[in-house]
């Protein structure tokens, strides 16, 4: 049995809020059936976090899995001797979770054990050590854990995003950063100036933005431990769609120096300047391709926006999408399998996905309007995007397949430009 620690997060913030609320909107039809009972707790003050309740959340909410409400358990044991395994069959539950927790001098230790129903045998144990602010931490390290076992997919409930928020006068503008399912939200730079496009650093240590606050677009780097701030691309014209290569090395970006936009490289150690594209037509959006050489963007040269690939050595071009009148801001997975892109079809903007093999387009949305800036998780399962709902713009999420969706909308104002990290290593 292998104890998993944690280091303290450090984050640099400003101020605080619990802005984003998640609410699953469809599941898969094969959600599978997992009781997360209620984790004894061994200690004399009662605990700051309810373990138990937030893997059940992040378990219900991937649409992977149909939790069990406690009030609806038979029994509710705490230890591997305690399992009464026809109770859960009784319940139609085909897997059940159960642990506990103890102090470990001024560390919390937390034991868990999943149990498979059907076959009646002990199928994990995990035992996770954490400091008493890192309850969280501990149930959403206990979740991905629980996740890939049962899944193959790895979890990715420990990741975080990043996302822009404005009031309704458009006065004020917050890059945020918080948990993926919307918990913790913390303000890490905030303006009366628009701050758009934000990306993270292959590592997770700091995020590529642009801002406004110079009177053009800047991109800026801020480091989130710190709270330091970097000014990275500052060329004459306007500045903005930074993406990093995926060795963290090297930063694609748009340029405008005489109006027209074309796609540059900047080598982040020398600060060598390299102009990709050089065409007549809008290049935008680029983001780089998991080999670290292609990089995807979009392009008029066709008479609207298409997708193209691009190769950083020989600089040639090729055309991606041909479905639609409108396909742009592409993302692709890491396994460099699937792109998603927003498309428009019918006077309205969707997600798309793309195998990138077969060239089989998905629409994956339909319950929004003018659906933007779509964000790939780590492990590829799921696209985090902004979506107009009524007069307000939110934050929703939807599977790869299309099988699973959620929305996180905010209480307070728009929400917009999401960008999902890495997975922390």
């Amino acid at each position: 049995m292998v104890i998993r620690a944690f280091c303290l997060l450090l984050l640099w913030c400003s101020s605080a809020h619990a802005e984003l609320v998640i609410e699953v909107t469809q599941g898969k039809q094969s959600a599978i059936p997992i009781a997360v009972v209620p984790f004894a707790w061994e200690g004399s003050t009662p605990l700051r976090e309810d373990v138990s309740a937030i893997i059940t959340s992040d378990l219900q909410h991937s649409g992977y899995f149909r939790t069990l409400p406690a009030v609806g358990m038979i029994s509710q044991p705490s230890k591997l001797e305690q399992v009464n395994y026809a109770d859960w069959r009784a319940l139609q539950q085909d897997y059940v979770v159960l642990g506990r927790i103890w102090p470990n001098g001024a560390e919390y230790m937390a034991e868990f054990h999943v149990v498979d129903v059907h076959q009646r045998i002990e199928l994990l144990r995990h035992r996770v050590r954490g400091q008493p602010g890192q309850l969280r931490d501990m149930a959403h390290y206990i979740s991905d854990f629980i996740f890939e076992r049962l899944t193959g997919v790895p979890g990715v409930f420990s990741t975080k995003l990043v996302y822009v928020t404005t009031n309704r006068e458009r006065t004020r503008f917050n890059l945020n950063y918080a948990d993926a399912d919307g918990a913790r939200e913390q303000v890490i730079f905030s303006s009366e100036h628009p701050i758009i496009s934000p990306a993270w650093s292959p590592d997770g240590q700091k995020v590529a933005y642009v801002s406004f606050e110079n009177g053009r677009s800047e991109i800026f780097f801020q480091h989130l431990a710190t709270g330091q701030r970097e000014k990275i691309a500052s060329f004459k014209g306007s500045n903005s769609a930074p993406a990093f290569s995926p060795d963290g090395k090297t930063l694609a970006f748009v340029r405008s120096q005489l109006g027209n936009p074309d796609i540059y490289t900047l080598d982040l150690a020398s600060r060598q300047l390299t102009r990709l594209t050089r065409h007549y037509s809008i290049d935008t959006e680029p983001q780089w391709m998991p080999n670290g050489r292609d990089i995807v963007f979009t392009s008029s040269r066709a008479g609207g926006p298409q997708i193209y690939k691009i190769d950083t050595v020989d600089k040639n071009v090729q055309r991606v999408t041909f479905e639609g009148n409108y396909n742009a801001r592409a993302r692709v997975t890491d396994d460099g399998r699937k792109m998603v892109y927003v498309h428009q079809a019918n006077d309205r903007f969707h997600i798309a996905a793309q195998d990138l093999e077969s060239g089989l387009v998905h629409i994956l949305t339909s319950e929004t309007e003018l659906d933007e800036s779509p964000s790939v998780a780590p492990n590829g399962s799921m696209v985090v995007y902004a979506a107009s709902e009524a007069d307000r713009s939110i934050l929703a999420a939807v599977s790869v397949d299309g099988e699973v969706k959620f929305r996180l909308p905010s209480k307070f104002g728009d929400v917009r430009e999401p960008a999902w990290s890495p997975i922390f290593k």
